[in-house]
């Protein structure tokens, strides 16, 4: 993992709490890498998915916002699986204006 996103994934930490991450660094082998055909940002080591819903997904996107995290995936719908994507990639270093919002 880089060592710079650990440090503002640590400052989330600190404003929010503790943070379940259900992905962390992956892979190229990793299967969903692979469906992809690209590396993505979390080979990077610069991205985490955080189990998180309601409450706590709006207050993790509040300060991610602030923190500097610039790719935010939202998924917050279905009874399982809803978690927020953060990195902090910048459009220097990954394809695509930074930053961005998504949902899945």
């Amino acid at each position: 993992m880089d060592e710079a996103f650990l440090d503002r994934l640590q400052a989330l930490r600190n404003k929010v709490g503790p943070l379940v991450i259900s992905s962390g660094y992956r892979s190229v082998a990793h299967p969903v890498e692979v469906v992809k055909g690209k590396p993505g940002t979390h080979t990077m080591g610069r991205a985490v998915d955080v189990s998180c819903r309601g409450e706590k997904a709006v207050e993790v996107l509040k300060y991610a916002l602030q923190l500097g995290f610039t790719g935010i995936g939202v998924k917050q719908h279905g009874k399982e699986g809803r978690f927020l994507h953060l990195d902090d990639l910048t459009s220097d270093s990954y394809h695509g204006p930074r930053p961005t919002i998504w949902s899945y």
